[in-house]
């Protein structure tokens, strides 16, 4: 049986609760009534309760139980309770066939003033805050976010203080339901995170200490979009009771701020300039690309990375990437730009320039800008927060108007096995830029069954724009030589001829740019007709094939004849 008196009512109109746990079998030993140990002190204000149990009873299961008040002043008179303080009594009245044991339990409970204080510790928690009361305070995502709580007990027992902080969604009545734990400290000193919490507090991002002997410190770091809300501060004041256990005695709570949190994808905005560009071949292609929004600066809690990406026009997707400054400010090239003069660069504190000092044909197409923004959690870590696109900025390089055209034959028409087999390339330019250059490369195709093979052609050697010869694999692997014979005539030999170098060849000339950069780009290409290779056999060798077959023949034919004669002669010679 618990005894409950309710909180803030008079004896004469209080709720008086008799809750009645019974035990369900019977024992042969005498009954006992156990209350607690005590004396219990409780703090005014707040609801008791005081455990009644009764054991070793004979008769029913359902038992009778009544309450007496004593007082100090008066310790032999029961009273009907109309105090709080004083020697209560549980009784029993017997069910049993004898008497035996105890039939009643006293418990004093000493009442003790409310003496707990609860509120936000100034001069507030830290962030861009309203003049209001209880404050709004807005951080940014990736910031931290710190408050502050005051609780003091002036209760002369020897008590506990559990301090937490927790959070309810904004404009949510605030209740046991609806608050949720952030993290606290327990009346044992442990510190203890709420369930969505328990990562963060392991990380390092959540954090909470004692200041003195009063101030409480929460700090978050790295500030969600989920962390909004109302925060409190909750404060419990324990005791503990003669039997060794704890009891909680008061609580109070207040409130510490409305937080709001200022996300980075709400904020985060990139513009490009200066519009849509023409610009001729060779010349230096400038792109601007400026970040804005209310963003918290780079640095402890955020940082930023901002790149070039370009699609071919028509392309569907934002392209691949140019060039990109990362969050440490390290410049790179993307894939297929490597060796290219191109430079991109922070110009003031949220602008950013790719700059491309000789622009190509190829380079026409759309770009765009992407800014990313990262907020930093526990140690160096890195979490990305947002991104951002630009609108597409159309690009347009004007073309060399370069047309080649590529003629090549085998020298001599045919060609047999150990000769040198010479192939011829001449090639036609029209229109381009002064100073163009050509390159000229050679290629194999080999057949299997009679057919060309689905592998792709293989390179066997070039000469490069620079005039540098570069060599490939040759399919009989003899020796090979690439010449330029002529201002527009390029040669390829293949030296000691065998029938492995079978195949179908063909040249593909190429024309060049070189800017002032020193860089090259290619401004056109083209690729000649087929031409078939294939090593013939000498007549002498033809005709030495059959010469030794037949040779062979006649040395076997001879061989049994003169065996078949001799074998005959000595027979005769055997029977004379």
């Amino acid at each position: 049986m618990v005894l409950v008196v309710a909180e803030g009512m008079e004896w004469g109109t209080r709720h008086l609760q008799l809750l009645l746990p019974f035990p369900t079998g019977m024992g042969c030993w005498a009954r006992e009534v156990l209350v607690p140990e005590g004396p219990l002190y409780r703090v005014t204000g707040t609801a008791v309760s005081i455990s009644c149990n009764v054991t070793g009873y004979e008769g029913p299961a359902q038992q009778n139980f009544e309450w007496f008040l004593y007082r100090p002043e008066a310790p032999d008179t029961a009273l009907g309770i109309a105090q709080d303080a004083g020697i209560y009594e549980c009784h029993t009245p017997s069910t049993d066939t004898r008497y035996l044991g105890s039939y009643s339990g006293k418990v004093e409970l000493r009442v003790l003033p409310d003496a707990l204080q609860v509120s936000a510790a100034p001069p507030g928690p830290r962030g861009r805050q309203a003049p209001t009361s209880p404050p709004r305070l807005m951080v940014h995502e990736g910031q931290e976010l710190a408050l502050g709580c005051l609780a003091r007990t002036s209760t002369q027992k020897h008590t506990h203080l559990a301090v937490s902080f927790g959070r309810s969604v904004p404009e949510a009545p605030v209740g046991r339901a609806t608050l949720q734990e952030v993290v606290g400290i327990r009346s044992d000193l442990a510190v203890e995170a709420g369930a969505p919490y328990a990562e963060r507090l392991a990380a390092g991002e959540l954090r909470l200490g004692k200041e003195g002997t009063d101030r409480y410190r929460m700090v978050v770091g790295g500030a969600q979009a989920g962390d909004a809300g109302t925060y409190h501060c909750t404060a419990a004041e324990w005791i503990q009771d003669p039997d060794g256990s704890w009891a909680q005695i008061a609580e109070k709570r207040a409130v510490l701020a409305h937080v709001d949190v200022q996300t980075l994808s709400s904020q985060l905005a990139v513009t490009v300039g200066p519009g849509e560009r023409r610009i001729g071949p060779g010349e230096p292609l400038e792109l601007l690309c400026n970040v804005s929004g209310a963003l918290p600066p780079a640095g402890r809690h955020a940082a930023y990375s901002v790149g070039w990406e370009m699609a071919p026009a028509g392309a569907p997707g934002p392209g691949r990437l140019v060039a990109q400054l990362d969050t440490e400010g390290v410049g790179s090239l993307g894939p297929g730009y490597e060796g290219r003069h191109i430079a991109m660069e922070k110009v003031a504190s949220r602008t950013y320039r790719l700059r491309l000092e000789a622009a190509r044909p190829g380079d026409a197409g759309t770009y765009r800008c992407l800014a990313k923004a990262y907020v930093r959690g526990s140690g160096t870590r890195l979490r990305e927060a947002a991104s951002a696109r630009s609108r597409p900025l159309p690009v347009h390089v004007r073309e060399e108007g370069v047309v080649l055209e590529a003629v090549a034959w085998l020298a001599g028409g045919t060609v047999y096995r150990g000769e040198t087999a010479s192939l011829l390339c001449n090639i036609s330019v029209r229109g381009g830029p002064p100073g163009l250059r050509l390159a000229a490369s050679w290629w194999v195709e080999r057949p299997e069954d009679g057919e060309l093979s689905s592998v792709p052609a293989q390179l066997v050697g070039g000469v490069g724009q620079d005039g540098v010869a570069e060599l490939g694999v040759r399919p009989g692997g003899g020796p090979v030589s690439v010449e330029l014979v002529g201002p527009r005539s390029h040669r390829l030999r293949l030296h000691s001829l065998g029938p492995e170098d079978e195949g179908v060849y063909h040249c593909a000339p190429s024309a060049w740019v070189q800017h002032a950069d020193y860089s090259w780009y290619q401004a056109g290409s083209a690729r000649s007709g087929p031409v078939t290779v294939y090593p013939y056999m000498h007549a002498l060798d033809t005709l030495f094939v059959p010469l030794l077959v037949g040779t062979g023949v006649a040395l076997v034919t001879g061989a049994t004849v003169l065996g078949t004669i001799t074998c005959c002669f000595m027979k005769r010679l055997r029977k004379r």
